[in-house]
Protein backbone atom coordinates (compact mmCIF):
# COMPACT_ATOMS: atom_id res chain seq x y z
CA UNK A 1 0.00 0.00 0.00
CA UNK A 2 1.73 3.44 -1.02
CA UNK A 3 0.95 5.99 1.25
CA UNK A 4 0.22 9.68 -0.39
CA UNK A 5 3.30 12.09 0.10
CA UNK A 6 2.60 15.23 2.23
CA UNK A 7 3.60 17.97 0.18
CA UNK A 8 6.46 19.94 1.03
CA UNK A 9 6.56 23.51 2.36
CA UNK A 10 8.57 25.86 -0.61
CA UNK A 11 11.11 28.19 0.44
CA UNK A 12 12.75 30.79 -1.65
CA UNK A 13 15.92 31.78 -0.75
CA UNK A 14 17.30 35.20 -2.14
CA UNK A 15 20.89 35.44 -1.68
CA UNK A 16 23.89 36.46 -4.06
CA UNK A 17 26.32 34.14 -2.49
CA UNK A 18 26.82 30.73 -3.76
CA UNK A 19 28.12 30.18 -0.12
CA UNK A 20 25.51 30.64 1.99
CA UNK A 21 22.84 29.30 -0.83
CA UNK A 22 24.73 25.87 -0.21
CA UNK A 23 24.80 26.03 3.12
CA UNK A 24 20.81 26.89 3.36
CA UNK A 25 19.50 24.80 1.10
CA UNK A 26 21.45 21.82 2.46
CA UNK A 27 20.03 22.52 5.81
CA UNK A 28 16.58 23.40 4.58
CA UNK A 29 16.07 20.37 2.26
CA UNK A 30 17.19 18.06 5.04
CA UNK A 31 14.54 19.61 7.03
CA UNK A 32 11.84 18.59 5.07
CA UNK A 33 11.30 21.69 2.81
CA UNK A 34 11.52 22.06 -0.88
CA UNK A 35 14.11 24.58 -1.69
CA UNK A 36 14.05 27.34 -4.76
CA UNK A 37 17.30 29.76 -4.92
CA UNK A 38 17.48 33.18 -6.69
CA UNK A 39 20.76 34.81 -6.71
CA UNK A 40 19.77 38.34 -7.00
CA UNK A 41 16.42 40.03 -6.31
CA UNK A 42 15.26 40.28 -10.31
CA UNK A 43 15.90 36.14 -9.84
CA UNK A 44 13.03 36.40 -7.44
CA UNK A 45 10.42 38.38 -8.90
CA UNK A 46 10.92 36.03 -12.03
CA UNK A 47 10.46 33.34 -9.84
CA UNK A 48 7.58 34.18 -7.84
CA UNK A 49 5.34 35.27 -11.18
CA UNK A 50 5.65 31.26 -12.02
CA UNK A 51 5.60 30.05 -8.80
CA UNK A 52 4.21 30.78 -4.98
CA UNK A 53 6.38 29.65 -2.35
CA UNK A 54 5.24 29.43 1.51
CA UNK A 55 8.30 31.54 2.69
CA UNK A 56 11.01 33.91 1.21
CA UNK A 57 14.65 34.12 2.69
CA UNK A 58 15.49 37.60 1.59
CA UNK A 59 19.01 38.82 1.86
CA UNK A 60 19.06 42.44 2.81
CA UNK A 61 21.97 43.67 0.99
CA UNK A 62 22.59 42.59 -2.64
CA UNK A 63 24.29 44.12 -5.23
CA UNK A 64 21.83 46.32 -8.04
CA UNK A 65 18.38 45.84 -6.10
CA UNK A 66 18.55 45.22 -2.44
CA UNK A 67 16.79 42.80 -0.45
CA UNK A 68 14.56 46.08 0.75
CA UNK A 69 13.52 46.73 -2.80
CA UNK A 70 13.19 43.35 -3.43
CA UNK A 71 10.79 43.24 -1.05
CA UNK A 72 8.50 45.92 -2.21
CA UNK A 73 8.43 44.26 -5.67
CA UNK A 74 7.10 41.55 -3.80
CA UNK A 75 4.64 43.05 -1.85
CA UNK A 76 3.08 44.83 -4.83
CA UNK A 77 2.91 41.18 -6.74
CA UNK A 78 -1.13 39.92 -5.17
CA UNK A 79 0.40 36.29 -5.41
CA UNK A 80 3.05 37.01 -3.66
CA UNK A 81 2.05 39.83 -1.09
CA UNK A 82 0.84 37.02 1.67
CA UNK A 83 3.73 35.41 1.45
CA UNK A 84 6.13 35.46 4.51
CA UNK A 85 9.26 37.49 4.02
CA UNK A 86 12.07 36.77 6.66
CA UNK A 87 15.62 39.01 6.25
CA UNK A 88 18.87 37.97 6.74
CA UNK A 89 21.50 40.38 7.18
CA UNK A 90 24.76 40.56 8.86
CA UNK A 91 23.23 44.48 9.84
CA UNK A 92 22.43 44.76 13.31
CA UNK A 93 21.58 48.42 12.78
CA UNK A 94 17.88 49.71 14.59
CA UNK A 95 17.99 51.59 10.98
CA UNK A 96 17.98 48.57 9.01
CA UNK A 97 15.98 46.48 11.63
CA UNK A 98 13.31 48.75 11.00
CA UNK A 99 14.04 49.13 7.16
CA UNK A 100 13.45 45.53 6.68
CA UNK A 101 9.82 45.27 8.79
CA UNK A 102 8.81 48.30 7.03
CA UNK A 103 9.47 46.78 3.33
CA UNK A 104 7.17 44.30 4.38
CA UNK A 105 9.27 41.97 6.39
CA UNK A 106 7.73 39.67 9.29
CA UNK A 107 10.98 38.96 11.19
CA UNK A 108 15.03 39.40 10.46
CA UNK A 109 18.19 36.57 10.99
CA UNK A 110 21.79 38.13 11.60
CA UNK A 111 24.18 36.31 9.94
CA UNK A 112 25.67 33.58 10.53
CA UNK A 113 22.37 31.77 10.04
CA UNK A 114 21.88 29.33 13.27
CA UNK A 115 19.95 26.72 11.47
CA UNK A 116 17.97 25.33 14.56
CA UNK A 117 16.41 29.02 15.17
CA UNK A 118 15.70 29.28 11.14
CA UNK A 119 14.01 26.37 11.19
CA UNK A 120 11.80 27.22 14.51
CA UNK A 121 11.22 30.93 12.70
CA UNK A 122 10.01 29.56 9.51
CA UNK A 123 7.76 27.31 11.35
CA UNK A 124 6.70 29.80 13.19
CA UNK A 125 5.62 32.21 10.56
CA UNK A 126 3.93 29.31 8.20
CA UNK A 127 1.89 28.57 10.87
CA UNK A 128 0.68 32.51 11.44
CA UNK A 129 0.44 32.94 7.34
CA UNK A 130 -1.66 29.67 6.87
CA UNK A 131 -4.02 30.85 9.41
CA UNK A 132 -3.92 34.34 8.19
CA UNK A 133 -5.43 32.41 4.65
CA UNK A 134 -7.65 30.29 6.86
CA UNK A 135 -9.03 33.43 8.25
CA UNK A 136 -9.10 35.00 4.79
CA UNK A 137 -11.14 31.93 3.18
CA UNK A 138 -13.84 32.09 6.48
CA UNK A 139 -14.64 36.02 5.27
CA UNK A 140 -14.88 35.26 1.74
CA UNK A 141 -17.56 32.63 2.41
CA UNK A 142 -19.34 34.68 5.00
CA UNK A 143 -19.74 37.80 2.25
CA UNK A 144 -18.04 40.03 4.35
CA UNK A 145 -17.30 43.29 2.29
CA UNK A 146 -13.81 43.68 4.00
CA UNK A 147 -10.46 45.00 2.79
CA UNK A 148 -6.95 45.23 4.37
CA UNK A 149 -4.24 47.36 3.89
CA UNK A 150 -1.08 48.64 4.91
CA UNK A 151 -0.09 51.33 7.14
CA UNK A 152 0.71 53.13 3.99
CA UNK A 153 -2.61 52.95 2.27
CA UNK A 154 -1.92 50.08 -0.15
CA UNK A 155 -3.80 47.22 -0.38
CA UNK A 156 -3.16 43.90 1.06
CA UNK A 157 -6.19 42.06 0.31
CA UNK A 158 -9.59 42.08 -0.12
CA UNK A 159 -12.83 40.00 -0.45
CA UNK A 160 -14.99 39.09 -3.37
CA UNK A 161 -17.82 41.04 -2.00
CA UNK A 162 -15.90 44.23 -0.84
CA UNK A 163 -14.05 44.35 -4.52
CA UNK A 164 -17.30 44.00 -5.99
CA UNK A 165 -18.98 46.63 -3.85
CA UNK A 166 -16.32 48.84 -4.81
CA UNK A 167 -15.99 48.43 -8.37
CA UNK A 168 -19.63 48.53 -8.27
CA UNK A 169 -19.83 52.12 -6.62
CA UNK A 170 -16.66 53.92 -8.49
CA UNK A 171 -18.08 52.49 -11.91
CA UNK A 172 -14.55 51.08 -12.78
CA UNK A 173 -12.78 47.71 -12.56
CA UNK A 174 -10.09 48.78 -11.01
CA UNK A 175 -11.71 50.62 -8.30
CA UNK A 176 -9.89 49.84 -5.66
CA UNK A 177 -7.36 52.10 -6.53
CA UNK A 178 -9.22 55.00 -5.70
CA UNK A 179 -10.49 53.61 -2.55
CA UNK A 180 -6.81 53.25 -1.78
CA UNK A 181 -5.77 56.72 -2.20
CA UNK A 182 -8.45 58.17 -0.33
CA UNK A 183 -7.61 55.27 2.75
CA UNK A 184 -3.81 56.35 2.45
CA UNK A 185 -5.15 60.61 2.90
CA UNK A 186 -7.39 59.36 5.61
CA UNK A 187 -4.63 57.45 7.37
CA UNK A 188 -2.12 60.72 7.49
CA UNK A 189 -4.79 62.92 8.50
CA UNK A 190 -6.74 60.94 11.00
CA UNK A 191 -6.11 63.16 14.65
CA UNK A 192 -7.61 60.79 16.86
CA UNK A 193 -8.69 56.80 17.76
CA UNK A 194 -12.04 57.77 17.88
CA UNK A 195 -12.44 59.04 14.12
CA UNK A 196 -12.61 55.17 12.99
CA UNK A 197 -14.99 56.06 9.93
CA UNK A 198 -15.33 58.30 6.66
CA UNK A 199 -17.05 57.86 3.84
CA UNK A 200 -16.03 58.52 -0.13
CA UNK A 201 -18.40 60.45 -2.15
CA UNK A 202 -19.19 59.20 -5.58
CA UNK A 203 -20.85 60.77 -8.32
CA UNK A 204 -23.25 58.05 -8.91
CA UNK A 205 -26.09 57.20 -6.63
CA UNK A 206 -23.95 56.14 -3.49
CA UNK A 207 -21.18 56.86 -1.45
CA UNK A 208 -18.77 54.15 0.10
CA UNK A 209 -18.72 54.45 3.64
CA UNK A 210 -15.42 52.50 5.30
CA UNK A 211 -15.23 51.86 8.79
CA UNK A 212 -11.68 50.92 10.28
CA UNK A 213 -11.83 47.79 12.35
CA UNK A 214 -8.21 48.01 13.69
CA UNK A 215 -4.82 46.38 13.36
CA UNK A 216 -4.82 42.14 12.39
CA UNK A 217 -1.22 41.75 12.06
CA UNK A 218 2.34 43.41 11.34
CA UNK A 219 1.10 46.52 9.10
CA UNK A 220 -2.09 45.14 8.48
CA UNK A 221 -4.94 47.13 9.34
CA UNK A 222 -9.06 45.42 8.77
CA UNK A 223 -11.65 47.94 7.02
CA UNK A 224 -15.29 47.19 6.54
CA UNK A 225 -17.41 48.72 3.78
CA UNK A 226 -20.93 49.66 3.32
CA UNK A 227 -22.43 51.35 0.36
CA UNK A 228 -24.76 54.62 1.71
CA UNK A 229 -27.85 55.09 -0.37
CA UNK A 230 -28.35 58.68 -0.70
CA UNK A 231 -31.80 58.16 -2.56
CA UNK A 232 -35.07 59.26 -0.41
CA UNK A 233 -37.13 56.63 0.37
CA UNK A 234 -39.84 58.19 -1.88
CA UNK A 235 -37.40 58.30 -4.63
CA UNK A 236 -36.25 54.31 -3.79
CA UNK A 237 -39.40 52.83 -3.96
CA UNK A 238 -40.33 55.47 -7.02
CA UNK A 239 -37.46 54.03 -9.24
CA UNK A 240 -38.18 50.61 -8.40
CA UNK A 241 -41.62 50.27 -8.73
CA UNK A 242 -41.86 53.25 -11.55
CA UNK A 243 -44.68 55.04 -9.71
CA UNK A 244 -45.01 59.04 -10.00
CA UNK A 245 -44.14 61.14 -7.28
CA UNK A 246 -47.17 60.95 -5.58
CA UNK A 247 -47.75 57.45 -5.68
CA UNK A 248 -44.05 56.89 -3.98
CA UNK A 249 -45.32 59.21 -1.05
CA UNK A 250 -48.69 57.04 -0.46
CA UNK A 251 -46.59 54.27 -0.22
CA UNK A 252 -44.44 55.11 1.98
CA UNK A 253 -46.64 55.95 4.24
CA UNK A 254 -48.61 52.81 3.59
CA UNK A 255 -45.37 51.22 4.42
CA UNK A 256 -45.34 52.89 7.99
CA UNK A 257 -48.38 51.92 9.06
CA UNK A 258 -50.92 54.90 8.11
CA UNK A 259 -54.23 54.99 7.66
CA UNK A 260 -55.76 56.19 4.19
CA UNK A 261 -57.13 59.26 6.45
CA UNK A 262 -53.59 59.87 7.74
CA UNK A 263 -52.16 59.95 4.97
CA UNK A 264 -54.55 62.31 3.23
CA UNK A 265 -54.26 64.58 6.24
CA UNK A 266 -50.49 64.60 5.72
CA UNK A 267 -50.23 64.92 2.06
CA UNK A 268 -53.17 67.20 2.30
CA UNK A 269 -54.99 64.81 0.10
CA UNK A 270 -59.23 63.85 -0.12
CA UNK A 271 -59.37 60.35 1.09
CA UNK A 272 -60.98 59.76 -2.17
CA UNK A 273 -57.61 60.70 -4.22
CA UNK A 274 -55.45 58.54 -1.66
CA UNK A 275 -57.49 55.56 -2.61
CA UNK A 276 -57.41 56.14 -6.34
CA UNK A 277 -53.42 56.37 -5.93
CA UNK A 278 -53.36 52.95 -3.77
CA UNK A 279 -55.58 51.18 -6.94
CA UNK A 280 -52.71 52.39 -9.14
CA UNK A 281 -50.26 51.27 -6.42
CA UNK A 282 -51.29 47.89 -6.17
CA UNK A 283 -51.33 47.47 -9.86
CA UNK A 284 -47.97 48.08 -10.28
CA UNK A 285 -46.66 46.17 -7.51
CA UNK A 286 -48.81 43.55 -8.48
CA UNK A 287 -50.79 43.03 -5.08
CA UNK A 288 -54.09 42.71 -4.18
CA UNK A 289 -54.52 44.84 -0.78
CA UNK A 290 -52.76 47.68 1.76
CA UNK A 291 -50.72 44.68 3.74
CA UNK A 292 -48.91 43.25 0.20
CA UNK A 293 -47.72 46.55 -0.65
CA UNK A 294 -46.59 47.25 3.10
CA UNK A 295 -44.61 44.73 3.34
CA UNK A 296 -43.07 44.82 -0.34
CA UNK A 297 -41.88 48.70 -0.22
CA UNK A 298 -40.87 47.07 3.24
CA UNK A 299 -38.58 44.76 1.66
CA UNK A 300 -36.95 46.99 -0.90
CA UNK A 301 -36.29 49.59 1.44
CA UNK A 302 -34.67 47.28 3.91
CA UNK A 303 -32.73 45.77 1.30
Amino acid sequence: MTETATPRDIVLIVDDSPEALGFLTEALEQSGFSVLIATSGASALNIVDRITPDIILLDAVMPGMDGFDTCLRLKANPAASPVPVVFMTGLTETEHVVRALEAGGVDYLTKPINIDELRARIRVHLTNARSAQSARVALDAAGRHLLAVSGEGKIRWSTPQATRLVNAATGSDEGLDAVSGHIRGWMKTRSTARENTFAIQQAGQASLQLSFLGAIGADEYLFRLTAENRLSDEEILRQHFSLTQRESEVLLWIAKGKSNRDIGEILGLSARTVTKHLEQIYVKLGVENRASAAVKAAHILHE
